[in-house]
């Protein structure tokens, strides 16, 4: 079995990249992160770096342990966290959910960790592709994906819909391909997106939003439609985004024939402890995202 004191030395030599620095962030000597790495050469039998004066590279194999040897010590560190410390209201839980979910559901967390205030609930607002990654990383616990993740890592749970909308300003009562043509499009980060699935499926016409005048973009999810309520341009978005927009008088949401929604997944890397917190966020986001 690895010694995992020396594949932590290794590792850590491996990303800093320097005898001296590894020696200075473990509180160990030079001569000792060096015995360390030999020593873990002799129990694996096989080189796993070369000298270039006081230089270094990795060998292949080298290459190789480290990839791998991470994933050991990040899994064995949250071994020792789950054993340390697995209380459903005590410690941080990171994670993470695109901006239109996160408008509905950032509060509701805010008064999980009000009632419980050892609970830390780290949130980010993030595109699909972001989140995914961090969950594979494991950089979060939890997060919301609004397409069904192909990776192997993760474990993903469908639990809810989220409608599309077109949304105008309040003075445009009537909505037609003329009428989106004749006011133009207010761009967002997944606009593209958005359009092609709601569009596509009502407006014959319709193509990529690049047949519409560009009004405008906005990349925070709670200012998309201020340019739309001051009649500048149309634009598509989920329902929950919608809701949260404060003048709701100078916005309508058009009725369109064949309705269109997008569903929310619920995921998790499958290689990481699942703490009693991480359940009790799972749970409460299950039940008030319906």
């Amino acid at each position: 079995m690895i010694n995992l004191v020396w594949l932590k030395t290794f590792c850590t030599l491996a990303n800093v990249g320097h005898f001296t620095r590894t020696a200075e962030i473990l509180f160990m000597t030079q001569s000792g992160v060096s015995q360390h790495i030999k020593k873990l050469e002799t129990q694996l039998d096989i080189l796993l770096l070369t000298r270039e004066g006081k230089s270094f590279s990795l060998t292949d194999a080298g290459i190789k342990l480290r990839q791998q040897g991470q994933n050991l010590l990040t899994t064995s560190a949250d071994i020792e966290a789950s054993i340390k410390q697995d209380d459903a209201f005590i410690g941080i839980i990171k994670m993470s959910t695109p901006g239109s979910v996160g408008l509905k559901l950032y509060p509701q967390m805010l008064d999980i960790q009000q009632h419980y205030p050892a609970l830390i609930i780290d949130y980010t607002f993030a595109p699909n592709k972001n989140i995914e990654q961090n969950l594979i990383e494991r950089k979060i616990d939890l997060g919301i994906l609004t397409e069904l993740s192909r990776s192997p890592q993760l474990l993903s749970e469908k639990i809810a819909i989220e409608p599309l909308v077109l949304v105008t300003s309040s003075d445009i009562t009537n909505i037609n391909w003329q009428v989106l043509a004749s006011i133009g499009f207010i761009g967002h980060p997944d606009s593209e997106h958005h359009a092609q699935q709601l569009l596509s499926k009502n407006y014959p016409e319709f193509e990529h939003t690049r047949q519409f005048k560009h009004k405008g973009f906005s990349n925070q999810i709670s200012l998309i439609l201020a340019p739309v309520s001051r009649g500048l341009g149309f634009t598509v978005l989920p329902l929950h985004a919608v809701n949260a927009f404060p003048e709701q008088s100078l916005i309508k949401v058009h009725s369109l024939k064949i309705p269109v929604s997008e569903a929310l997944y619920l995921c998790r890397n499958k290689h990481s402890f699942e703490t009693k917190r991480s359940k009790l966020i799972k749970k409460s986001i299950s039940e008030f995202i319906l």
